[in-house]
């Protein structure tokens, strides 16, 4: 190790965090999601800003940080790395939206409860890692129907269901033809 590699990181987090200080308001509110279990191995994870985090190793550093300061703590929020993250835990799982320092934290809040609550009609009340697991197809059509690019496009769980029922009942017409078609 030598000096100036010690400088490095510090100057380099300095710089995102004025960076996204610096920032102009914007339709692009969520910069990640992910869920974790509780041993904080990645179960799901999308990032939306490129420049955050670009790396997969940086990405997983975060997620370590972040469920390191969360796991044990019953609060809803935390800022961490510049980062707004609001939270959530359930039996053996934690959710996390990460947004940038100025964001609302009530839509953070408002995203991560509509994540929660379609996830746990899908799940049929079960939210536990198993059952996650076992339907990770309807958990990203869930994440792909609350988030676009980190745009919030719905935060009602009701429709976010409706939506994904739709997509569902589509995919399953267009199987159903290919099979009569054979």
């Amino acid at each position: 190790l030598n000096i100036s590699s010690l400088i490095s990181i510090p100057i380099t987090y300095t710089r995102r965090c004025l960076r996204l200080l610096l920032q102009e308001p914007s339709l692009y509110t969520v910069k990640a999601v992910f869920i974790l279990d509780n041993d904080g191995n990645r179960l799901l994870s999308k990032y939306y800003d490129p420049e955050l985090y670009p790396s997969m190793k940086e990405q997983k550093n975060f997620e370590r940080n972040v469920f390191n300061k969360t796991h044990k703590a019953d609060n809803e929020i935390a800022f961490l790395e510049g980062m707004t993250v609001v939270y959530k835990s359930s039996i053996d799982l934690f959710f996390y939206v990460v947004g940038s320092p100025q964001e609302n934290e009530l839509m953070l809040v408002a995203v991560l409860s509509c994540l929660f609550e379609s996830l746990s009609q899908i799940l049929r009340k079960n939210v536990e890692r198993r059952c996650l697991l076992d339907n990770m197809e309807g958990v990203f059509l869930i994440v792909d129907e609350i988030i676009d690019g980190g745009v919030i496009l719905e935060s009602d769980p009701q429709q976010v269901l409706q939506k994904v029922n739709y997509r569902v009942l589509q995919s399953a017409k267009e199987q159903i033809k290919w099979s009569i078609l054979k």
